[in-house]
């Protein structure tokens, strides 16, 4: 059975999504792992763990003004451009104030080459560090737009699903990085700088993050279907 998809209004390229806050917020959250757990991305690609408690509510929203919500179908026209991350006007992860947190966002794709065959999964779609809320948005009822602080680790690479392939299933997880006083960073040389196709190809967003020693602290997906 196929997850219903968490509602937030309608966007365009200019306009923001208005997204849930306070108790709508909360009642989102809570949705999130089950939605997950019913498209069969836990176990796909999250372990069945009850650690994994959302406390981030994000959008997606690309230029075209088509957003990602948890299982909502889309097409490649659709998410062809880096899109924007917008933030419910609240956040509740831990350590320090929303202006202070910075996150990293990946993208990837389980289904590789198809849900049937999957050989190349996960495939790394994009990967981008130092994300943060805008400075003094202490507003809980606005939609915050990320502050892209760093250029994509991974540049992003919209959907191609091949050809009969089927249904892909797309997923971003956001981790909160590090607090301290060293600036998180990939080191150079790491795998998730590689762009190349092949270089894309079996990657694990799980264990990047406990790589790095990131806190998961949000997650949603959209599908492609192939056009045969």
């Amino acid at each position: 059975m196929e997850a219903q998809p968490t509602t937030f209004q309608a966007v365009d390229a200019h306009h923001p999504p208005t997204m849930p806050t306070n108790t709508a917020t909360v009642d989102a959250l809570a949705e999130i792992p089950a939605a997950l757990a019913a498209a069969q991305l836990i176990p796909d690609v999250l372990p069945p763990s009850p650690s994994f408690t959302p406390s981030v509510l994000f959008s997606v929203v690309w230029p075209s003004g088509k957003q990602a919500h948890l299982g909502n179908e889309l097409t490649r026209d659709d998410t062809l451009d880096e899109p924007d991350i917008v933030f419910a006007g609240v956040g509740v992860g831990e350590g320090g104030s929303d202006d202070e947190r910075r996150y990293t966002l990946v993208m990837c794709d389980p289904d590789a080459p198809s849900r049937a065959e999957p050989k190349y999964k996960e495939f790394r779609h994009w990967v981008i560090t130092g994300l943060k809320y805008p400075a003094g948005t202490s507003d809980q009822t606005s939609t915050l737009s990320a502050v892209k602080t760093k250029p994509s680790t991974t540049p992003y690479r919209p959907p191609g699903p091949p050809p009969g392939s089927g249904v892909h299933r797309y997923v971003f997880l956001l981790f909160e990085e590090p607090a301290g006083a060293a600036e998180f960073s990939i080191p150079e040389g790491a795998p998730e700088y590689g762009a190349a196709l092949e270089e894309r190809r079996s990657w694990g967003a799980v264990g990047f993050g406990e790589a790095y020693g990131l806190k998961l602290v949000g997650a949603t997906y959209f599908l492609v279907r192939s056009v045969d």
